[in-house]
């Protein structure tokens, strides 16, 4: 996405939150909520990438926020660089879902900046066969808000040595 269309798709994202019966947040949260906070957009953190799949993608369990387990498909990776350091994140998909990528992750900023149980990225695939990785579009989880929620927590293949400070950043009004 654009800058432009990242700050509009904010305002909307805030808006959910605010007002929309299927927000995260509590009641009490509703009421204090001003915005979410996002590091500002960063173009350097946008990537067109060929997927390296494997030949044989492996179901994979991953632990949940509330000690739940769920099963995705590790379907692949993708290498790219930040700031000159070589990254790779593993990519899952839904296995009641095909058409839905999924790049659960940590980085150095997780539990400082952003939520210590890591982000998420969902990721496009391109008419070309490669896919946008646009970590402007980072998020917290729900489970992030409140514990109400039961969210896939990262495994230890997928955090990253670099900072991603792109996204969304730690949300400071947690209810639990």
């Amino acid at each position: 996405m654009k800058k432009e269309e990242i700050k509009i798709h904010r305002i909307s994202k805030d808006r959910f939150y605010k007002e929309h019966p299927q927000s995260p947040l509590t009641p009490s949260q509703k009421e204090r909520f001003e915005r979410l906070e996002y590091f500002d957009y960063n173009p350097e953190l946008v990537f067109t990438l060929e997927l390296n799949r494997y030949d044989d993608p492996e179901v994979v369990t991953m632990e949940t926020s509330d000690n739940r387990i769920r099963d995705y498909y590790r379907i692949g990776y993708f290498d790219f660089e930040v700031d000159g350091q070589p990254a790779r994140l593993h990519v899952y998909q839904d296995t009641q879902n095909s058409d839905y990528y999924f790049i659960p992750f940590r980085d150095s900023t997780s539990g400082k900046e952003t939520y210590g149980a890591g982000r998420y990225v969902e990721v496009e695939k391109l008419r070309d066969g490669r896919f946008l990785l646009d970590f402007n579009m980072a998020y917290n989880p729900y489970c992030a808000y409140n514990s109400r929620y039961s969210c896939p927590i990262p495994l230890a293949e997928n955090t990253l040595k670099v900072p991603i400070k792109a996204g969304e950043k730690n949300y400071p009004d947690p209810e639990y």
